[in-house]
Parts: C-alpha cells; structure tokens; sequence
C-alpha cells in the first residue's frame, strides 16, 4: 500500500532516537499519521515543521499500518513565520486546530484547501486573522457544525446582524438582543460582508470560534481546545486591549469571550429567550 501527494504537515512528535510520528494533511486521505524516518534529526526536522507544505509519500504492507512517511519540502511556511510572532502563532494555531479537531485518515477537500490558501498568503499583515477565522467556520461546516449567520434568528432580518447565540450558533440582530447582550457571542462584521479590519474584530473572531471549536468540535472528543489556540487568541486580546484603552469598552463582552476561547460554557439565556434565539 502507497500514495504520494501533497501535503499539510500539522504535527510531527519525536519517536525514538531521531525519528518522528508526523501527521499531515492532504486532499484526498484528510489527516494521516505515519513514521518520518530521522523526521527530528538535523536533517530531517526542517521538514516536518506545522505548516510546512511538502510532497508526502507513504508506504506501508497493510492500509491499517501506521506506515512510513518520506517527504520534499516544497514551501517552508514555518521558516518563513520565523520572523513575526503573529504569523507564527497563526500558523501554529492553524495547525493545531487542524490536528485536533479532524478525523483521521477522512478527507476534507474544503478544508484542506482552505488552509492551503490561508497558509500560502500569510504574511506580516495582522489582518490574516480574518481569514484564519473564516477558515474555522469553514472547518466547524464540514464537521457538521456550521454557523448560521445569514439571518436574524429571533426576527428574520439580514441587516444588523451584530451577536450569535452561544447555544444555538444562529446570528441576532443588535435589537433583537436587546438587555441580554452580555451573554451573546459577538459577531464580528468581516463574518457578514462588511470591511472591519480592528483588532477587537479579530478578537471577537476567535472567540466566536473558539467557543463552538470547545464545545463541538474538540469538547465531543473529550480534549481541550489546544494550547497555541488558546495563546493566539490571548495575544490578539491583548492587542485588541492596547487599541481600546478606555476600560470601559466592551468589558462584559470580551470577559465572556474569554470564557469561550478556554472552554467554559457562558451562562446560559432564559428559557423564552433562547427559544427565540433559535
């Protein structure tokens, strides 16, 4: 049993004396683990770095195995993050979330493209993490998670669309939310058309999909949400913070947003409201 093809890599975890269990990602065979021989060796570790897009080619005696993994490095997104902090930590975050959330050996063109792309335009441009926010609603989509942000779920409306419910991931109008606000998901306008590019924006972002990635995606599989997730979300708010200094702006709401990105459920809406909320 063989195939070659490109490839994502996501992960690579020292084995034994200079070897690797990498996992990549390609189009046709979705995640896919297998032993990188010398894979963390001085020759080899350049390689297998998260991010990096290679050639792949495995082999094994039977599909069931673990198998072999040999690789070309094509595009060394990883050396090239080196550089800039934010690009590195979005390109580890990708990566991670990639690792974690997808099934093994189930392919997921979409995805697989939409992060090809992602990683083929990162940058020192901050404004990435729009994109990188877009490709986890598409990730959530394509486990069966999708958001629904076309429409105002309490009053049907397509305009002012502003917060998501935690519970149900359906948009709502900033009228249609009313005095409960405080325990809905911001919606972030770059998620709706419009061209919103502050760092409160991105931050929202990730919040949003940190909470249904927790809660769906990583939280049916019993694991938290991984730890370069959790610290990207944590530097943008951080700058999101730096830009907004009046504390008074959005506190409520970017508390609750904390709680989302590590996990923890927000309090939940009285009965009639989330009824409404979809």
């Amino acid at each position: 049993m063989d195939w070659d093809a490109p490839a994502i890599v996501l992960d690579a975890r020292p084995y034994g004396e200079g070897d690797a269990v990498a996992g990549v990602m390609t189009e046709a065979h979705g995640l896919h683990r297998g032993l990188a021989r010398g894979g963390a060796g001085r020759a080899g570790a350049p390689i297998w770095q998260p991010g990096n897009l290679v050639q792949v080619h495995w082999v094994a005696r039977l599909a069931e195995q673990l198998g072999s993994f040999s690789a070309e490095l094509i595009h060394p997104a990883a050396a090239l993050a080196l550089d800039d902090p934010l690009a590195l930590a979005m390109l580890s975050a990708a990566c991670a979330v990639a690792e974690g959330a997808l099934p093994e050996r189930e392919p997921h063109p979409r995805v697989f493209h939409g992060l090809l792309g992602f990683i083929a335009r990162l940058s020192q441009d901050p404004a990435m993490l729009a994109d990188l926010v877009r490709w986890e609603t598409l990730l959530l989509a394509d486990l069966g998670y999708g958001l629904d942000l076309s429409v105002c779920a309490v009053t049907g409306n397509t305009a002012g669309l502003a917060y998501v419910s935690p519970r149900t991931g359906r948009a709502v109008t900033a009228a249609a939310a009313g005095d409960w606000t405080g325990r809905l998901l911001r919606l972030p306008g770059f998620l709706v058309g419009a061209n919103t590019s502050a760092a409160a924006d991105w931050r929202d972002g990730l919040a949003l999909t940190g909470h249904f990635l927790a809660r769906d995606a990583f939280g049916h599989l019993h694991r938290p949400l991984p730890a370069a997730r959790r610290m990207l979300y944590d530097r943008v708010a951080a700058l999101a913070e730096s830009e907004t200094p009046d504390p008074d702006t959005q506190l409520p709401e970017t508390r609750n947003s904390d709680t989302q990105v590590m996990g923890t459920p927000p309090p939940e809406l009285p009965k009639s409201e989330t009824n409404d909320a979809g």
